[in-house]
């Protein structure tokens, strides 16, 4: 019997989080499974996962902070917004400082207002905005109060540019390196993303999605173990 609560997948890269919900799923033999929050194909790292009734408290489990490890690219700008995309302008970055790199990604600390990209999975008249985007089409977004709690620049080799980012939920961090191209002048898309955290599970708890069943099941951390810790915090 499969038990009630939540694995920790640590996903590869190249997979949707539906992908991976359906490898675990048809590996477990669970009635439910659902994610905590999705993960673009090109990222990797924590993808919590809730098991069969766990999937009822998905609310509640779901809720907390985001870290990242970030790998941004200075020069171009792509249509998505990540290495994914079409590269729609470059515009180089001679001049552009070390410095001035850490400036503009400190100035990103704190609460803010972040206008989501049109690639995303925001809804507008009950439309995913990305498919919108696919068919050539470019709304108004609403901006949304988001927060960047830290951020650890850890590498500048111009134009490449590694950081460390902990911020709230519904954070884009693809818009993160679009807005900072932009007040650098020189363009910019995300190249690599990794979560590391997602509320209170980390990538020290994750396991792979290709493990055997049993394997899997030593990984379900269960619900009433999850649910006792929130109500003792």
């Amino acid at each position: 019997m499969v038990p009630d609560g939540v694995i920790v997948i640590d996903k590869p890269k190249g997979f949707t989080s539906h992908d991976i919900v359906s490898r675990v799923k048809r590996t477990l033999g669970a009635k439910k499974v659902g994610h905590l929050g999705t993960l673009d194909p090109m990222a990797t790292g924590v993808l919590p996962l809730v098991i069969n009734k766990a999937t009822k408290s998905a609310s509640v489990l779901g809720v907390g902070g985001k870290e990242y490890e970030v790998t941004m690219e200075l020069g171009s700008v792509t249509d998505t917004y990540d290495a994914e995309g079409k590269v729609i302008e470059n515009k180089g970055y001679d001049g552009i400082s070390e410095d001035d790199v850490v400036d503009v990604l400190k100035g990103f600390l704190g609460k803010s207002e972040q206008v989501p990209p049109m690639y995303s999975a925001v809804k507008k008249g009950g439309v995913p905005l990305y498919k919108l985007a696919r068919k050539g089409v470019t709304i108004e977004r609403e901006p949304k109060t988001i927060e960047i709690f830290s951020m650890d620049i850890t590498k500048v080799d111009i134009p490449t540019v590694e950081f460390t980012v902990s911020c709230s939920g519904g954070t884009y961090v693809r818009s993160i390196c679009y807005d900072a191209g932009e007040k650098l002048g020189s363009g910019a898309y995300l190249k690599e993303l990794r979560r590391t955290k997602s509320g209170n599970f980390s990538i020290d708890a994750a396991t792979d999605s290709t493990v055997s069943k049993d394997e899997l099941i030593k990984a379900i951390i269960p619900l009433e173990t999850l649910i006792s810790k929130r109500n003792v915090a």
